[in-house]
């Protein structure tokens, strides 16, 4: 893992709202009936529509707390809104995402999930 996600990783575990979320057994279901490149379409789909534009009419509320695992890694790794994005990446308002930008995004999420599949593993999940 670059040095970048790793300085995000230590930054968000100190955050104590953001370390409260974690995928719940259906959430681990979901990811093995559908499949983990599938999963990261999603997060593919969910950003260019919901946080790609340069306005979101609803910034802010766009990403829902519950119903896929996507939304739950968005809010556990601050990539649910651009609020958040500008807060905790840098990443201003109001200026379309670029593809790099986006792709980065969706790797954040990507590894967050596969840190929560490796929990799952480890057997430290409730």
């Amino acid at each position: 893992m670059d040095k970048d996600l790793q300085n995000i990783f230590l930054r968000l575990s100190k955050s104590q709202f953001r370390s409260r979320f974690h995928l719940q057994p259906k959430d681990f279901d979901y990811i093995d009936k559908k499949g983990i490149e599938t999963i990261q379409q999603h997060a593919y789909d969910f950003i260019n529509k919901r946080l790609a534009p340069a306005k979101i009419i609803n910034d802010g509320k766009q990403t829902p707390m519950r119903g896929h695992p996507v939304f739950i890694a968005q809010h556990a790794t601050a990539t649910c809104c651009r609020g958040c994005l500008y807060k905790w990446y840098y990443i201003q308002k109001g200026k379309d995402l670029t593809s790099e930008q986006v792709d980065y995004i969706v790797a954040v999420i990507m590894e967050w999930i596969k840190r929560e599949l490796q929990r799952k593993e480890s057997g430290k999940y409730v």
